[in-house]
């Protein structure tokens, strides 16, 4: 199958590995289950995730009935023996995975190790990794980790990571090189535990030859629920051309619409930004309309839908999301996209088959 056709066959769900041996994870953090669709399609079995949002995490029991889904504050997790709540033992765990709230450490630089994360999400995943000392872990962010509070906070994570024991990876994935039609960084974080670096070698995944546009994903997408624009937005949006914003229209309705925006400094790329089919998207946000971030319909005055998110960001089309329309927006733009998340988990597997 080239990329083309892999792009337009994702609005159907199969797992592409198949025949090999399994391996498991356990998600933290899991949304509404981007991440944990690609590691499972790597062939992983997921003995567990943990989402605080019930929304999100009726969304991952609604699809996938037979996941072990814990819908609790993590902080009520981490204190417990995982190894009884999750049915393995400590050290047996092929993979943890998820990402935390990017949050600054109270404690940063005082080389106090898990305790200077403490009060922080981050902490939970350290106490994990901690405890039940995975083979392998992922950790995925937005590429603003690197530089939150100067770089400390990003670096205080890198520091616990190595003292709980991990040899480090880390590496900026732009999800359009991965047959996602949408441009979104992550920032992906993996460790192997120091007795195995010798034999699980780990690479990141290699950049498509094909890099996918809205064309390639928004055919014959479902019927859905979605957001509407006012009529007034919606009569200024229809003098905005397909992969225009707003200097592409006349500049005194630009003027009105954008008030004091119009004097802000920058380019204002994305007020009044209108979408082309020929184009990715842009990151898909968790509300779909803000004014100075629109992603406007190719080729109609409005949002995208909530269906066309979820194909922008690879879910399938039976992905069922619950909640209430602003839930559901939310769920689908924190979500990693799945064909992202499987290149990424199909390399840890390739590099867990060694042993």
């Amino acid at each position: 199958m080239n990329d083309v056709q892999a792009v337009m066959k994702q609005n159907t769900f199969s797992p592409l590995v198949s025949g090999k041996r399994s391996f498991t994870d356990i998600e933290l953090f899991a949304g509404a289950g981007g991440l944990a669709l690609g590691i499972e399609r790597a062939g992983f079995n997921t003995l567990g995730l943990i989402e605080l949002d019930k929304d999100a995490a009726e969304t991952l029991k609604t699809n996938r009935p037979h996941w072990n889904v814990i819908n609790d504050d993590i902080a009520n997790i981490s204190s417990q023996n995982l190894e009884e709540l999750f049915g393995i033992k400590a050290g047996e765990l092929d993979l943890l995975s998820g990402g935390a709230p990017c949050q600054s450490f109270s404690y940063a630089g005082k080389r106090l190790g898990l305790e200077d994360a403490r009060g922080t999400l981050f902490y939970h995943f350290a106490l994990f990794l901690e405890k039940m000392q995975p083979k392998v872990f992922m950790f995925e962010n937005v590429r603003g980790l690197l530089t939150h509070d100067q770089g400390r906070t990003y670096q205080t994570i890198l520091d616990i990571f190595m003292e709980t024991g991990y040899a480090i990876q880390k590496r900026v994935l732009n999800a359009w090189d991965f047959g996602v039609a949408q441009k979104r960084e992550r920032l992906i974080t993996i460790g192997v535990r120091n007795d195995l670096v010798d034999v699980v070698k780990i690479e990141f995944p290699v950049p498509h030859a094909y890099k996918p546009v809205l064309r390639d994903v928004l055919k014959d997408v479902p019927a859905s629920n979605g957001a509407e624009y006012s009529a007034y937005k919606r009569d200024i949006f229809k003098l905005v051309p397909p992969g225009g914003y707003w200097r592409d229209i006349p500049e005194d309705i630009a003027k009105e619409y954008m008030k004091s925006c119009w004097n802000m400094g920058g380019g204002r790329t994305g007020i009044l930004r209108r979408l082309s089919l020929d184009e990715p998207s842009l990151t898909v946000l968790t509300s779909p309309s803000q004014k100075q971030t629109d992603r406007c319909h190719p080729l109609e005055p409005r949002p995208f839908n909530i269906r066309e998110n979820a194909r922008i960001q690879c879910f399938p089309d039976d992905w069922s999301f619950c909640g209430s329309i602003g839930s559901q927006y939310k769920q689908v733009g924190n979500a990693v996209p799945v064909n992202l998340a499987f290149d990424i988990a199909n390399e840890i597997r390739k590099g867990l088959e060694r042993l």
